[in-house]
């Protein structure tokens, strides 16, 4: 029997499943990493375990968001990520704790990668072993991988109620973005236009006034 979800969180993660391995609207160049894009989660039913953020030295402050990409890049000798996230919020205080979460001062968040995940193929379609696919190992990992964060992105998806109040009253902070879930859970999810533009404007890129070579996915 198929799985039918009762929860926004659980909604939003559905639809998330069909969104492409890059954030729509970004291509890989755009944050400014030599890797590549991934989607960290929400993983495929067959995924034992995904990436989650936590802080340096410590194993019970984590977090996983309802959708996050990581943008692998530097070298083997200096890997990086850079992430891209989406947390639905259903209320008012569940947006207050999401936000803390991602505060500016929280900023030395490490992306844990465990390593069933980097052993298993990009997706259906790319039989390629994640950890191949990053460009930063030599050989297959034997442990999980834990990768500094450099930059970080967030879209927050807040019920219409939620979003009114905040877009008319409130000021985000540069790594924060917000639309209604509506946006998300539409017929046209990743593929609608608006969505993919907002999206592109989460890349540092759109800071600068001009950078050769920028495109979007």
């Amino acid at each position: 029997m198929a799985f039918a979800p009762t929860t926004l969180d659980q909604l939003v993660r559905q639809k998330l499943r069909s969104w492409p391995q890059h954030p729509p609207g970004l291509a890989d160049h755009d944050m400014g990493a030599s890797g590549c894009w991934m989607r960290a989660r929400p993983g495929t039913v067959d995924d034992l375990d995904t990436p989650y953020l936590k802080m340096p030295g410590s194993n019970r402050l984590k977090t996983v968001p309802d959708g996050l990409w990581l943008c692998f890049g530097g070298s083997e000798k200096d890997p990086f990520v850079d992430l891209f996230a989406i947390e639905a919020c259903g209320s008012f205080q569940n947006l207050l704790d999401k936000r803390s979460r991602f505060a500016p001062s929280m900023h030395s968040w490490l992306a844990v990668c465990p390593l069933e995940w980097l052993l298993a193929p990009v997706s259906v379609l790319n039989h390629m072993p994640r950890w191949r696919y990053t460009g930063l190992m030599g050989e297959a990992p034997r442990a999980a991988l834990a990768l500094p964060v450099r930059d970080i992105r967030v879209m927050y998806a807040l019920r219409p109620r939620q979003y009114d109040y905040f877009a008319s009253s409130q000021i985000p902070h540069a790594h924060e973005f917000f639309a209604p879930i509506s946006a998300l859970l539409g017929a046209d999810g990743w593929q609608h236009p608006h969505m993919r533009n907002f999206i592109a404007r989460t890349s540092p890129r759109a800071n600068f006034w001009g950078f050769s070579g920028t495109s979007a996915a």
